[in-house]
């Protein structure tokens, strides 16, 4: 091999090196990602952010990121915390809707919790559809579904060195009033007094499990439709959330 052949082989491997390192992020970056606490949200409609003024569009309509509980909850907590969103509009605890698909959080979750591991904490508020007259559940058997769901968490290795992340269970807002919206109030029709029964429940298995736990009821009222948040409620749970966040997961721990 010439010396000609031999600087350009020299000249291309320096220049591979240098592109590979550039393309690596630093030992001072990956520290940093690492340091991060993951947060993951897993809900439905008031999750992903719904709209109530929308709920006779042909297309629901979603809150800004930077209005959404979720993205209120990402400010306060700041630059050491990933907060991840997982709402999705219908979804229940551990039912399948024979009127829409995939909307069953028990099937979903594992590949969730999966896909977004490791996970520090999961903040979950589900079973605001459990009370649709389709499934025929009484609030002490939401309960139920959502237990099982925090015992998937809980039992999970999706957590640092696969073991479990933490849980902070949120009781949904009560439902009310929906006289106005008579087909969305046909879908509920015990829906204000049953969602009015939900915390007692919710904080039994949050107690029973040892996890975290915040009755919304006491913080924040459904908005025009009697089932989804407007932006002021939206604001008062992201608030709530993120100091209990804060307790569970100090910043500087």
């Amino acid at each position: 091999m010439s010396n000609t052949d031999e600087n350009r082989r020299k000249l291309d491997f320096d220049e591979l090196f240098t592109f590979v390192e550039s393309s690596c992020p630093s030992l001072d970056e990956r520290h940093h990602t690492r340091l991060m606490k993951n947060v993951l949200c897993f809900g439905d409609s008031n999750t992903w952010g719904f709209m109530p003024e929308s709920i006779s569009l042909p297309c629901p309509e979603r809150h800004p990121h930077d209005v959404r509980w979720t993205g209120i909850l990402a400010r306060e907590l700041g630059t050491s915390f990933r907060v991840i969103e997982e709402g999705q509009n219908g979804r229940t605890t551990v039912h399948d809707d024979p009127f829409a698909l995939a909307r069953n959080g028990k099937t979903v979750l594992p590949a969730i919790l999966e896909s977004h591991k490791p996970l520090d904490l999961v903040v979950m508020m589900l079973g605001t559809n459990d009370l649709k007259a389709v499934f025929g559940v009484s609030p002490g058997e939401i309960a139920t579904g959502v237990k099982m769901l925090a015992q998937m968490i809980l039992g999970s290795d999706a957590g640092i060195g696969n073991k479990a992340p933490k849980l902070l269970l949120l009781c949904p807002p009560a439902i009310g009033d929906q006289l106005h919206l008579p087909d969305v109030a046909a879908k509920f029709p015990n829906g204000q007094k049953d969602s009015r029964r939900l915390p007692k429940y919710y904080e039994a298995v949050a107690n029973s499990l040892g996890c975290g736990f915040l009755n919304t009821q006491t913080l924040i009222e459904p908005g025009s439709d009697g089932i989804h948040l407007d932006a002021a409620a939206h604001g008062r749970l992201g608030k709530a959330v993120a100091a209990l966040v804060k307790s569970i997961l100090p910043p500087d721990a």
